[in-house]
């Protein structure tokens, strides 16, 4: 469906990286978006330059969240918002598990649910899902982010069964690493992570993702594009590991 068929966006996590760059996408070609996000200052200072309608909430505020859905007639939603923590299921504790599930994969369902069946009402709309390769391959640690991301992977096949008769398409992109800032979110040194995930690799940018998003929408309206995987040329995702009893893991 063109994008002259659609006329109102949501986007999550809206006030950087991978968000902002949608948001900016979905306004460049016309979409009345509305930026949801927690940072008031930032998504001010996005307003300012694209024309979005601001929402400073968070996602997690399920309430918050229900209100704001209300009165929307959403052609376009955007879950992005996201949240990880390094380390294995085994050493996480009760927030680590909470936030995560609040975040990557509660409030998703809840948009859906709010949202979506308006889309069905209309026979109209599309429903993007940022999740990550973490969705489908196993590496170490981020139990917990894995296992979300995993879910809102399934969640985007079984919308495609919920929307069936209707013309609601369901679109899951899948990033590996990209050159944003959510690696120094994650450790709490910006610096560090800078020079260890960013620096020197030749990476996908916040644009190349909002680039896909825009790819899918712009599709015919025969045409769903279920999913899309991209990572870096010289990132492969997967792997095998295999030890002897009594080597130590490193």
């Amino acid at each position: 469906m063109p994008f002259s068929d659609y006329k109102v966006a949501l986007v999550t996590g809206a006030s950087a990286g991978m968000g902002e760059a949608i948001v900016e996408r979905l306004c460049q070609e016309g979409i009345t978006v509305h930026a949801v996000a927690r940072r008031k200052e930032q998504l001010a200072a996005l307003a300012d330059r694209t024309g979005c309608i601001p929402h400073a909430v968070d996602v997690a505020d399920l309430a918050a969240l229900t209100e704001l859905c209300r009165d929307l007639q959403v052609d376009i939603l955007v879950n992005n918002a996201g949240v990880s923590h390094p380390g294995s299921i085994l050493q996480a504790d009760e927030n680590v598990i909470d936030t995560q599930i609040n975040v990557n994969l509660r409030a998703v369902l809840h948009l859906c649910r709010l949202l979506v069946p308006g889309m069905v009402e209309r026979d109209r709309g599309h429903v993007i899902n940022i999740t990550s390769i973490a969705a489908i391959y196993n590496f170490n640690g981020n139990s917990v982010y894995h296992a979300t991301k995993a879910a809102v992977h399934a969640l985007s096949r079984q919308l495609r069964v919920d929307c069936y008769g209707k013309r609601v398409r369901i679109t899951e992109i899948c990033p590996g690493r990209v050159a944003t800032d959510i690696f120094g979110n994650v450790s709490g040194n910006h610096e560090e992570a800078q020079r260890q995930y960013i620096d020197g690799f030749e990476l996908p940018e916040a644009k190349d993702i909002a680039d896909c998003v825009a790819f899918a929408v712009s599709a015919p309206i025969a045409v769903n594009i279920g999913n899309i995987e991209i990572t870096p040329t010289l990132q492969v995702p997967g792997g095998l590991s295999t030890m002897r009893p009594g080597d130590r893991v490193s």
